[in-house]
């Protein structure tokens, strides 16, 4: 019975390393400013790339992005698409929200709501660790089918929350994901010293 319950728990962190291909919505909040940004997102999990859009209707935010991330590349693109322009530069890390990391610590199993009546309740799990370059702490929240809740980033100066809503399994439109045909043959822009290009960072 307790071998059976190990490998049920290993079984569970294998499964939650591997989150699927998922299209949403999702905000950007911190302690200082309530919106920093809000917009839809489609993430490849085999590809392990992100694409974020503002939603242009949501005016309060802060931050106005559309960001195409690779992350096993290291590279992303900030696209304009109105005026046909795109800058490519580095990712210095490849952590992200989308997806836990494998030293990532197991912390517990909870739910929202009441789980003993019908569509009222949430279960998912969280795990903590460091944030890839050691400035901080994240906690990752994700369903019992490994979709994402909402992802914590603090740090000594700022604490960042990352919620995930509207969620749907797939990638409905797999364009969003190819580089614009503006964007060819861009060279890999220069990181000004002392700049840090991570997922974090790219909506601070």
């Amino acid at each position: 019975m307790y071998l059976m319950t190990i490998l049920a728990y290993l079984t569970e962190i294998v499964l939650f390393l591997d989150l699927p291909n998922v299209t949403g919505l999702m905000t950007v909040m911190d302690l200082q400013d309530p919106v920093k940004a809000l917009g839809g997102f489609t993430y490849d999990s085999t590809g392990n790339k992100l694409r974020f859009r503002s939603n242009e209707n949501f005016p309060n935010a802060s931050r106005h992005l559309d960001l195409l991330m690779f992350f096993e590349e290291g590279i992303f693109y900030e696209i304009n698409s109105k005026n046909q322009s795109c800058e490519k530069k580095k990712l210095h890390y490849n952590h992200h929200a989308l997806r836990i990391p494998e030293d990532a610590q197991f912390l517990a199993t909870m739910n929202l709501g009441n789980p003993s009546i019908v569509g009222e309740g949430l279960e998912f799990s969280m795990w903590e660790g460091s944030v890839a370059d050691n400035t901080g702490k994240y906690v990752i929240s994700v369903t019992k089918g490994c979709l994402p809740v909402s992802i914590l980033y603090y740090r000594k100066s700022t604490t960042v929350i990352f919620s995930f809503m509207n969620l749907e399994s797939g990638i409905k439109n797999p364009e969003v994901l190819e580089v614009p045909s503006f964007c060819g043959g861009l060279s890999v822009e220069e990181t000004s010293n002392g700049t840090v290009n991570s997922f974090l960072d790219l909506f601070m």
